[in-house]
Order: C-alpha cells, then structure tokens, then sequence
C-alpha cells in the first residue's frame, strides 16, 4: 500500500482560513399567549405596521432603485380541511393546500370545501379546520441606522431576525404593547 502527501507531488500542504464573525446578528421571538384568530386578522396587523411605519424604517438605494423602509417578503397561508363522517363524527382524512396571498387562501379555502368528488373520494364532509391552520407573513425592513432586518408575523409568534441594534427590537416590542392581538 503506498501512501503519499502533497508534497510527494511537488505541492505544498496549505493551511485553510477559518471564518470570523464580523457583525453580532441577532434573532428574538416573542411568543403570543392566544393564536392569532384567523388570516383576516394576520393580514390587518401587517399591513397596519406598513401603512403606519409602525417601526420608523427609511426607504433606501440599493443599485440605483429606491426601495421602501418597509415591504412584504414572503407570505404563506395554510388551508387546511377535515372531512368527518356525519354519521360517526369520525375524521376521515385530510386535505391541505398552501397560498401566497390573501386571495388565494380565500379561493383555496372555498375550492376545497366546495369539491364535492374530493368530499366522495375521501369519505366525508369538508369542514375548514381554521384552528389548525398555519398562517405567516415577513417584512423586509431598512432602519434608519443603516440595518436590515425581517420581522416574521406568524399565528403564534413574532420573530424580529438579523438585527444588531437592541433598539430596533425594542421599537417591535413597543408597537407589539399596544397590540391586544399580540399579548
């Protein structure tokens, strides 16, 4: 069995680089004690802290293009509906599906319900299992400091991420205060 090195083959053995950290990024959660009730109610809440500029963002240039201080990233609405033999009450299976807007959770929602050969198919009555829904929605933001960072609204937590300045999370908390949904 032969063994060779790199320097067998007229190479030199080279150390590799180690990363280092060069920001101190932050993640903070604040948990809801009551889920948020329902897309309606996600949707209003989200779209109050852009038209309010509930979190002081600034608009920014990034190549030339003027961006807002506050925009919607990413938006997920899960449907989700239990068919249940009338009869028995028991569940006889499942059908979910996923939208990216409002509207298509809405006509999602409706479809499966409505879909009386999926409700044959499986063997019971569509019912819309809202509780067992999941539902959320994240916001690019720019601060005024110079930071970006994402706050994710989901029907159970709040998620401020890749922060540096504890103000900007303090600023989340506060608006979060005076929100009876977010307690």
């Amino acid at each position: 069995m032969y063994s060779h090195t790199p320097k067998d083959f007229g190479q030199e053995r080279k150390e590799m680089s180690d990363f280092v950290q060069k920001a101190n990024v932050k993640r903070s959660v604040r948990t809801i004690t009551t889920k948020i009730a329902d897309v309606a109610t996600l949707n209003t809440l989200v779209q109050g802290v852009i038209d309010t500029n509930a979190f002081q963002c600034v608009d920014h240039v990034v190549a030339g293009e003027t961006h807002p201080g506050t925009s919607r990233a990413t938006q997920s609405f899960g449907i989700r509906v239990v068919y249940e033999n009338p009869t028995t009450l028991k569940n006889m299976g499942t059908a979910t599906a996923k939208a990216s807007t409002v509207a298509g959770y809405t006509a999602a929602s409706t479809a499966l319900v409505g879909n009386a050969a999926l409700a044959t198919a499986i063997g019971g009555d569509p019912i819309q299992d809202t509780e067992g829904e999941g539902y959320s929605i994240s916001l690019n933001c720019h601060d005024a400091n110079g930071e970006d960072y994402t706050v994710t609204f989901a029907r159970k937590t709040i998620t401020v991420s890749s922060y540096e300045d504890n103000a900007i999370v303090a600023r989340v908390n506060t608006w979060a205060n005076t929100k009876p949904a977010l307690a």
